[in-house]
């Protein structure tokens, strides 16, 4: 999992509320268990005007010209501004892995649904919840500045403008410590693999059957 510690990147702002896993990742595409590849289909429904199908060229496909991310101005847009309850819906892990694929690294809303919540810091990224009002500020200002870019600092857990206005958010420490290093759940297993190991070969010595039932 790639680590993040700092990240400033352009922002695309998703004006909706409730915006659900599906709506995400249509659920025709969860047809795969690799990470990758969904990127093209990111709010798919949203992007393009035909409904899209699994293993069809996307960029034959006939694009949304008014939404947010086939505009020119938001390309290579690496922060998604968002309302609240972002990623309500099912649990589906195909969610953060079509937003990593596109390109994104930070989410920012007032709240997030609470297994996608969980689910980004597994994927390398980084939801961030301000009130509401701060969110509506950052809108405006994204909407009014072209190219408009956000800092957000993992170390200092701070969101900063291109002004210099700073906003502080909260993250659960293990959380924090688990996207600064790059650490998926095998990753924070494998930080004790000599505990492990150490354990495995005592237990050969007290219980050799166990093992050698095994073969």
């Amino acid at each position: 999992m790639r680590a993040l510690q700092q990240h400033q990147g352009i922002v695309a702002p998703m004006d909706r509320s409730n915006v659900d896993t599906d709506m995400i990742i249509p659920k025709q595409f969860l047809k795969s268990i690799k990470r990758t590849g969904f990127g093209p289909n990111l709010f798919d429904e949203l992007r393009y005007l035909d409904e899209g199908k699994p293993d069809q060229d996307c960029s034959n496909r006939p694009i949304n010209p008014d939404f947010v991310l086939n505009q020119d101005r938001y390309k290579n847009a690496s922060v998604l501004l968002a309302r609240r309850n972002f990623g309500c819906g099912s649990s589906r892990e195909h969610a953060p892995w079509a937003l990593d694929d596109f390109g994104f690294r930070v989410i920012i809303a007032p709240s997030f649904a609470d297994i996608f919540y969980n689910n980004c810091f597994k994927n390398g990224l980084l939801p961030i919840v301000l009130d509401e009002e701060i969110v509506e500020k950052l809108f405006q200002e994204t909407y009014d500045n072209e190219g408009y870019q956000l800092s957000v600092d993992l170390e200092t857990k701070t969101v900063t403008t291109p002004s210099g206005e700073s906003f502080s958010f909260e993250v659960d420490d293990f959380r924090r410590h688990c996207l600064l290093n790059g650490l998926d759940d095998i990753g924070v297993t494998l930080e004790d693999a000599d505990l492990i190991r150490e354990y495995e070969n005592q237990r050969r010595q007290t219980a050799p059957w166990l093992f050698n039932a095994a073969h």
